[in-house]
């Protein structure tokens, strides 16, 4: 399947050639060296010429890779001088592919110096540059080891900004640096503080629900609503937690664990607060769904979810019977105990279909007014690209 990058892809990569089966070019031992030979020289045109050539060699092959690990500290040096755009772009492209699920060529670039050029590029007016650098920072930001010296080196205000105005596949690639970059404590107080919630929502909004690029929206959410002045954000923000709703009912597995996350850490922080703004976006259907269909992860947090929902200031008595929140309160006191049995999942699954059927005319008039319009974003299916 194409990734992401793939709409980054150049001229210098349209030619294909034979490939042995794990993806090596045939003849590479021989192209290898002549690359080596080329990047270290001191004309300017056979470094430009090598660039290109190791970018070929590296697009699917995981051993050419590792065979041209040593050109590293040249390519991150053509990155630094002051030349064509073109000839940084090439350089970056043959950086990028060289670091592609290759974990010691990540932190060798970064040890190299890369990251001060690659962030600044990020600024560029020429937007191929900065889709190529924001890529780039997308891979990079995989690794464990970089995530603390890229939110240090100031790159997260940056990426912030291109979610703000970049191009759709910068965009794309931008939210998912972040969300790469989130995993590190430091980073999500920085993130947080350059207010992305808007950009985050307003591209997970013209995201296909099912897409990578959801999922990444969500996971960058559930790690900012951690903070009150993110769940703060997403309510404040006209459509917000509907789009977290719209993911936990058709995102992947994956988007749908990360939607639920944020929505009970909302909730579990102010329940008073935070209760009513998630059940007047119609999430209980979802919710019941994932009780029964999602990960252990998911199924846990619904079923947490739904218990804080159900919890009213009226007593139990004076709710009419026939209501979701009475349906839900009877479901879960069936299943609150250690044993969860067959006979209870198959209740919950009869009751899915109940409360969907009940629930049809809001979702139906919920999509006349807030269904976004499907833009063909194209993602990654992985936390790195490659541009080929």
């Amino acid at each position: 399947m194409d990734t992401a990058a793939d709409n980054h892809s150049a001229s210098s990569s349209s030619s294909s050639s034979s490939s042995d089966v794990d993806g090596t070019p045939r003849g590479a031992t021989s192209a290898v060296r002549r690359a080596l030979q080329l990047i270290q020289s001191d004309d300017s045109d056979s470094k430009l010429q090598a660039a290109k050539e190791i970018r070929r060699l590296t697009k699917t092959s995981q051993r050419c890779r590792r065979l041209l690990a040593d050109a590293v500290i040249p390519l991150v040096s053509m990155l630094r001088v002051d030349s064509p755009e073109s000839y940084h772009e090439s350089a970056l492209l043959a950086l990028l592919n060289l670091a592609v699920k290759d974990e010691k060529n990540k932190i060798s670039i970064v040890e190299a110096g890369a990251l001060e050029p690659v962030i600044s590029f990020l600024e560029n007016e020429n937007l191929n540059l900065q889709e190529y650098a924001t890529a780039a920072l997308l891979t990079l930001s995989a690794s464990v080891n970089n995530k603390p010296i890229i939110g240090a080196l100031g790159a997260i205000p940056l990426l912030v900004d291109i979610l703000r105005h970049g191009s759709t596949q910068a965009k794309v690639d931008a939210v998912m640096a972040l969300s790469n970059l989130s995993t590190h404590p430091d980073n999500v107080k920085m993130i947080l503080e350059t207010s992305p919630i808007p950009s985050i929502v307003s591209l997970l909004k013209t995201c296909k629900r099912s897409s990578k690029t959801a999922e990444k929206c969500c996971s960058l959410i559930e790690s900012l609503v951690g903070f009150d002045k993110g769940r703060t954000a997403l309510t404040a923000e006209e459509g917000g937690v509907l789009a977290v709703v719209e993911v936990l009912e058709n995102g992947t597995l994956q988007a749908r664990e990360h939607a639920v996350g944020a929505l009970l850490a909302m909730c579990e922080s102010d329940r008073c607060k935070y209760r009513e703004p998630i059940l007047g976006e119609g999430v209980i259907p979802g919710l019941l769904e994932l009780t029964v269909q999602g990960t252990p992860k998911s199924q846990t947090k619904a079923q947490t979810l739904l218990r804080l929902l159900r919890d009213s200031p009226y007593p139990r008595s004076e709710l009419p019977p026939d209501t979701l929140e009475n349906i839900v309160c009877n479901i879960i006191s069936q299943i609150d105990g250690d044993d969860q049995s067959s006979k209870a999942k198959k209740m919950l699954a009869e009751m899915v279909q109940v409360s969907m059927e009940q629930s049809l005319r809001h979702l139906q008039q919920r999509a006349l007014v807030c269904t976004p319009t499907d833009l063909p974003i194209s993602s990654s299916c992985t936390s790195e690209v490659s541009l080929k």
